[in-house]
């Protein structure tokens, strides 16, 4: 059966865990779905693992409406989440227009990076049947503003701020949060106080359900990899495997472990 945004609320009212992993072809979408793992991420990281760019502002919307319709054609039910692109959500007009060409290309949702402004968004989103995940912590949209990939709420105002904006954002409507680069017990707060499910990726193993990039678990990104990061090929010598044992170590609760957390 499909998982939907249902699915994963269940998951999380009865205390379980869920997996998600980026995808950006059919191939790919097909075997991470096959695999168990519940969500499918679009990403604008393919910006930096497909196009060999040094950050995901170059990305397009007709970009990612192309990759969003190759995982759709690939996918076995797994539910699509797709990036609304750099400045796609500048104006609510722009937003719009972005959503429901992701929508229209097979996504289930769409995912926006930013904080509590994006609150009208998410309403008027939810108002037109498109259900968002709000992206918060590190905003790879805004590494210029942000002065590179830095962890996000280390200090009591950081943690204020992104704390009323999960709050602001779940009284909004949004269906999911993604938190990036969140100090643990941080993201392990406002996964308890928010209503809906929470996916970490350098963030809790308290959240609801976990994300990375599926060329950083598979050990074939390059560069160093984040602290946040573990190389499940490695692990296991066998792709399809190595989805297989990141479903698994997200849903027993061995991924993240500490050395995972910030």
């Amino acid at each position: 059966m499909s998982i939907t945004i249902r699915t994963l609320q269940k998951r999380k009212q009865d205390g379980g865990k869920f997996s998600v992993l980026t995808a950006y072809d059919a191939c790919f979408s097909r075997l991470i779905s096959e695999a168990g793992v519940e969500a499918i991420l679009v990403g604008d990281s393919l910006g930096n693992v497909i196009q060999g760019q040094t950050s995901t502002v170059p990305v397009t919307l007709q970009q990612m409406v192309y990759h969003t319709e190759c995982v759709a054609r690939g996918n076995q039910g797994s539910l699509i989440i797709a990036d609304i692109p750099f400045m796609g959500a500048a104006t609510l007009e722009r937003t719009l227009e972005a959503a429901t060409a992701l929508m229209q290309a097979g996504a289930n949702m769409v995912k926006l990076e930013g904080s509590a402004w994006l609150a009208d968004a998410i309403e008027i989103l939810n108002r037109n049947g498109i259900p968002v995940c709000a992206h918060l912590g590190l905003t790879p949209q805004a590494v210029n503003s942000l002065g590179g990939y830095r962890v996000q709420g280390k200090d009591d105002d950081g943690a204020a701020e992104l704390l009323d904006a999960a709050r602001i954002l779940d009284q909004a409507g949004a269906a999911l949060f993604v938190l990036e680069c969140v100090p643990r017990a941080l993201s392990a707060e406002i996964t308890r106080q928010v209503a809906a499910p929470v996916i970490g990726i350098g963030a809790a193993p308290e959240c609801d359900g976990q994300v990375l990039v599926m060329h950083d678990m598979l050990g074939i990104s390059p560069g160093k990899p984040a602290r946040f990061v573990r190389d499940f090929m490695a692990d296991t010598g066998d792709m399809r495997a190595a989805f297989k044992a990141y479903d698994a170590a997200v849903k027993d609760g061995s991924f993240p472990a500490d050395e995972h957390c910030f």
